[in-house]
């Protein structure tokens, strides 16, 4: 597998998501936003940051840039996705996934440690998780609470595309461990194919021992797994 680190005006988190995917055995190309082209066989990651200083909405005018729409027809073959923080904030705003990251529910910017739980078993971000643990994934947003209507949260739990809850390190899901007030406690969903994510937290975060923690990289490593399984 490979990966295309999409990086827009204001992107900050490309670096690290390059670093982390390196550690799994992932290489990665950075894709400027302006191209239009993305192979088949990459993982697309669209990154952490400010896409256009935020101006409008998070993510409202990076929707727009030339390589979404080599995404959208990367999504619709398929191919892998993941949205990560301002990267879901993206994805939302394009469509490419449902609902919308609002303000925190404290009004205050979070960057602190968090845990999230798997919740779906079956998208190949999730599968090789476990889903009775949490897994330690910062967060740092201001925008980061997860907000839909009550049709669309509905018909993401019937249809097992909630990827992950905010929890605690033993794998319960508990209003406490919520750090931005998003509805049922979602860090995370799925399109109706499960080949998208979106992912508040940030997993390149946490991608190596010497920083204290390598939760994250199970993440790659579940998408990893399941790319081989299909060759």
């Amino acid at each position: 597998m490979r990966a295309a680190v999409l990086v827009f005006p204001g992107t900050w988190s490309d670096g690290d998501c390059v670093w982390a995917l390196q550690q799994v055995g992932i290489e990665s190309r950075r894709v400027w936003h302006r191209e239009t082209e993305i192979a088949p066989d990459e993982l697309v990651v669209l990154p952490g940051g400010f896409s256009y200083g935020d101006y409008l909405r998070c993510g409202a005018i990076a929707r727009f840039s030339p390589i979404m729409e080599a995404v959208r027809r990367h999504a619709e073959a398929g191919g892998l996705v993941i949205g990560i923080c301002n990267g879901f904030q993206i994805l939302c705003e394009a469509s490419l996934l449902p609902g919308v990251l609002m303000r925190n529910e404290s009004l205050q910017f979070r960057c602190q440690d968090a845990y999230i739980v798997p919740v779906n078993q079956t998208s190949p971000f999730t599968s090789g998780l476990d889903a009775d643990r949490g897994y330690m994934t910062p967060v740092s947003h201001g925008e980061g609470r997860y907000t839909a209507d009550e049709a669309t949260v509905r018909m993401l739990e019937d249809s097992d595309r909630i990827a992950f809850r905010y929890g605690t390190l033993d794998g319960r899901v508990t209003p406490e461990a919520n750090p931005n007030g998003s509805v049922h406690g979602i860090a995370g969903i799925l399109n109706e194919r499960g080949n998208v994510l979106g992912l508040m937290p940030h997993p390149e975060r946490s991608c190596e021992a010497l920083l204290g923690n390598e939760d994250g990289n199970a993440i790659w490593r579940s998408a990893l797994a399941a790319v081989g399984a299909r060759v």
